[in-house]
């Protein structure tokens, strides 16, 4: 279902947690954008502009090397404190009174918190890991892998996000943003390999955490813990993340609000003295709502092995009662 205006994307599959990050991450850099899923058993992205071809609106919406700098999660910023991966709370609380308003100010929230402390220090969200050797900073990431894109060639921009969405990239040799677990280099091939992502879903999927606001959990209790949007859903465990594909058009804010009904799905029911969370098939259906995934993270394989991803796993809900 492609058209002038809309465009399915088979390099965007919904179960890939980078995709499905990157295809809302086109809401975020343009606001006319609007995505849907398609129903098949392995949905792909679908997305819809009132007034170009989608691959041709998101390259003209790319960020330029100028806004990235500019982020509030920078390292450096003029007048603030440097921000190092471990953050002292006073820094952080310095750093969001001097962008407050700032249009990338979720950039902030989505991936730092001072209402849960560790160390000390202000909380990572999950989607903040920290990387390998010198890599320890998420903006640092995205600015580095950023760089693997033609931004001085308009041509070439749009060449660059229409492979991405057909799934034709050639990948670069970069370790991303670090959820990827495809990422990771396989270990049958005796070369070692290298560690590659595609640049185009790697950027996409950073403004996709601008839905994923993190918070403090609410537990009082000796360590504080971060809790991002989407995570410890239905009575999973904090770190896991679950995300949905739906039927209908959606812009960002259109998916802001389903996230938080479909996440109202999953209700408690005490059966005896064991506590279950139950969801139904039927409230999906009339969220639209057609399939769900949850994060399952990457297995180290030694205790100082730092490598870290994720890979997913279906949701598997009731059937929902045929009438007759």
């Amino acid at each position: 279902m492609s058209s002038a205006t809309s465009r399915e994307c088979p390099g965007i599959p919904a179960e890939w947690i980078n995709g499905w990050l990157a295809a809302v991450g086109t809401t975020v850099l343009d606001p006319e954008m609007r995505l849907s899923w398609t129903s098949d058993p392995s949905p792909i992205a679908v997305l819809h502009h009132p007034r170009r071809e989608p691959g041709t609106a998101v390259a003209e919406a790319w960020p330029d090397k100028g806004r990235l700098e500019e982020m509030p999660l920078a390292r450096d910023r003029q007048g603030c404190a440097p921000m190092e991966r471990q953050v002292p709370v006073e820094v952080f609380v310095e750093r969001v009174n001097a962008t407050r308003g700032h249009p990338d100010a979720w950039t902030l929230s989505s991936s730092l918190t001072d209402l849960a402390l560790d160390s000390g220090k202000v909380a990572h969200a999950p989607f903040d890991p920290a990387g390998p050797g010198t890599i320890k900073w998420l903006h640092h990431r995205l600015v580095k892998v950023n760089g693997h894109i033609p931004h001085d060639d308009p041509a070439g921009l749009i060449e660059a996000v229409a492979d991405a969405f057909v799934g034709l990239s050639v990948p670069v040799a970069d370790n991303g943003l670090g959820f990827d677990i495809s990422r990771i280099p396989d270990r049958a091939n005796e070369s070692g390999g290298l560690i590659l992502v595609d640049p185009v879903i790697e950027v996409l999927a950073f403004f996709g955490l601008a839905l994923l606001p993190v918070r403090g959990d609410g537990i009082q209790q000796r360590q504080e813990r971060a809790r991002q949007r989407g995570h410890g859903i239905g009575g999973r465990r904090e770190g896991v993340f679950i995300w949905p594909a739906w039927s209908q058009p959606l812009d960002r804010w259109g998916i802001d609000a389903l996230m938080d009904a479909w996440h109202q799905t999953w209700k408690p029911r005490k059966t005896g003295n064991v506590l279950q969370w139950r969801t139904s098939k039927s409230e999906w259906e009339r969220l639209g709502v057609h399939t769900g995934w949850e994060t399952r993270p990457y297995r180290p394989t030694a205790s100082a092995d730092s490598t870290r991803g994720l890979s997913s796993t279906r949701i598997q809900t009731p059937r929902s009662r045929s009438r007759r």
